[in-house]
C-alpha cells in the first residue's frame, strides 16, 4: 500500500472510530480536518447536544468552505440561524433588552471615537454588547457570529452552562453594573454558594429568566428612568437628569436622543409599561416571600433611586451653572450643559467626577437595593454620592473664585 493510500485509510478509520454519530461524507470531512486544526472546537461540539444529535458543521456554517484556502467563505451563524431550531427562545430574546444591546452601545456619543478593537474587536464595550442584534454591515466589520453564544458559549452551546449564574458574570460586573458582586455577596448569593442550586435561594435566571424565558427585562431599565412620574418632587430631579443625559435640552424640550432611548428601551416611557414589569417581578418574589414583604422591599428600592436622584440633580445643576457662567465651554455641536453620556470623554475634572457619580455610584445605590445588598447600597453607593457632591461643590467654588480674581 503506498503512502497516500495509507493516509487515506488512517483518516477514514479515525472517522469511523471516533465519530459514529455523524452521518454523510461532507460531515466527516469537516470533523476530520478540524480535529487536526482546532481539536478543542471539535471536542466541544461533539460533547454538546447538537453534536450528539448528529448535526453537521455545515448546518450552521454552510458548505462553501471546503479547504484551508477558502476559510473566508465560512458562514457565521446569526440569531436567525439559531431560530431555525429554537424559534420560541429567539422570539423571546428579540422581545427583551438583550437583543437591543448593540443599539444601546452605538447610541453612546463616545462610541464612534473608540478604537476599532475596543468596539468591533470586542475587547471593550463590544465584548458584552455583542449580545445584541447587529445589522449586516456591522456583522461584516466584526465577523463574530450569533449573539446567542454570549450565554451558550460555542461550540458546546450548553444549556446547563447558560443556566448557571456564572454565565452572567462576564458582563454584569464591575464599574457601572456590579450585579454579580452584589448578588454573590448578598444573603441570596451566600445561600446559593453554600448549598448550590437547590432552589432555596434565587440565582440570576430565577428572577430574570423565569421558567427559561429568554425575554430579559426590568421595570426601571438600565438608567432607572421612567416617564411619566407622579411624584412631583422626584419628577423635578428626573427632569434635571434627563437634561444631563441630553434627552431633554436645557430648556426641557425633547432632543433626538429621546428616539434612541425609545429604540434601546433603556427607560420606561409609560406607566403601564413600568407596572407590567414590576408586577412580573412581584410574582417572582412571591414564590418565596409574602407579596406584602416583596412589595415593601421593591418600594424601598424605588425610594433609593429617588434619594440618589436628589443628590445627582443637585450636582448636575452646580455644573450647569458653571456652563451658564461661561467657566466651562461647550464642546462643538453640544448644548451648554453637562453631558453625562460623555463618560470618560468629559474634558474637565469636575465633569469627570460628575460622570463617575452617575455611572458608578448612582447605579450602585439603587442596584444594590434591588439585589438585597445593603453594603453596596450604602458604602459603594449613597456614601460615595455624598462624597462626590462635596467634591463637586468645592471644585465649583474654586473655579468661581479664580474667575472673580481675573
Amino acid at each position: 500500500m503506498n503512502r497516500r493510500k495509507m493516509s487515506l485509510s488512517l483518516i477514514m478509520g479515525t472517522i469511523f472510530l471516533m465519530f459514529p454519530l455523524l452521518a454523510g461524507a461532507e460531515e466527516s470531512i469537516c470533523i476530520a480536518c478540524h480535529n487536526d486544526v482546532t481539536p478543542g472546537i471539535v471536542k466541544d461540539f461533539l460533547s454538546g447536544a447538537m453534536g450528539k444529535s448528529g448535526m453537521d458543521c455545515s448546518d450552521c456554517h454552510g458548505s462553501e468552505h471546503k479547504t484551508a484556502n477558502d476559510s473566508s467563505r465560512v458562514q457565521l451563524p446569526t440569531e436567525k440561524t439559531c431560530q431555525k431550531c429554537h424559534e420560541i427562545q429567539v422570539e423571546q430574546y428579540m422581545s427583551g433588552k438583550h437583543s437591543l444591546g448593540w443599539i444601546a452601545l452605538t447610541a453612546m456619543p463616545e462610541t464612534g471615537f473608540q478604537p476599532h478593537a475596543y468596539i468591533q474587536g470586542l475587547k471593550g464595550c463590544g465584548g458584552c454588547h455583542k449580545i445584541g442584534v447587529r445589522d449586516e454591515k456591522t456583522k461584516a466589520e466584526g465577523r463574530y457570529g450569533s449573539p446567542c453564544d454570549s450565554c451558550h458559549t460555542r461550540h458546546k452551546f450548553s444549556k446547563e452552562e447558560a443556566n448557571s449564574p456564572q454565565a452572567c458574570r462576564t458582563c454584569h460586573m464591575g464599574f457601572d453594573h456590579p450585579q454579580w458582586e452584589m448578588w454573590s455577596s448578598s444573603k441570596h448569593g451566600v445561600i446559593y454558594s453554600t448549598e448550590g442550586d437547590t432552589g432555596r435561594a434565587p440565582k440570576c435566571q430565577t428572577c430574570h429568566m423565569v421558567e427559561g424565558d429568554h425575554r430579559v427585562m426590568t421595570a426601571w431599565g438600565f438608567l432607572a428612568l421612567r416617564l411619566p412620574e407622579e411624584d412631583e418632587e422626584w419628577m423635578g430631579y428626573r427632569t434635571t437628569i434627563l437634561k444631563g443625559l441630553h434627552i431633554l435640552d436645557p430648556e426641557g424640550n425633547p432632543t433626538p436622543r429621546l428616539d434612541v432611548v425609545k429604540a434601546g428601551k433603556v427607560a420606561r416611557l409609560s406607566k403601564e409599561e413600568w407596572q407590567a414589569e414590576r408586577d412580573s417581578m412581584l410574582d417572582v418574589c412571591a414564590n418565596c416571600h409574602s407579596k406584602s414583604y416583596a412589595r415593601r422591599n421593591l418600594k424601598n428600592g424605588d425610594e433609593m433611586i429617588k434619594e440618589a436622584d436628589k443628590l445627582m440633580a443637585e450636582a448636575i445643576e452646580i455644573v450647569a451653572d458653571l456652563y451658564e457662567r461661561g467657566l466651562i465651554k461647550p464642546q462643538e455641536g453640544k448644548a451648554a450643559y453637562p453631558d453625562l453620556l460623555a463618560f470618560y470623554g468629559a474634558v474637565t475634572p469636575i465633569e469627570q467626577t460628575l460622570y463617575v457619580m452617575f455611572l458608578e455610584h448612582r447605579m450602585r445605590a439603587f442596584q444594590g437595593a434591588f439585589h438585597m445588598n445593603p453594603d453596596y447600597t450604602t458604602w459603594y453607593g449613597l456614601a460615595e454620592l455624598n462624597k462626590d457632591l462635596v467634591e463637586i461643590k468645592a471644585e465649583a467654588e474654586r473655579m468661581i473664585r479664580e474667575s472673580e480674581r481675573k
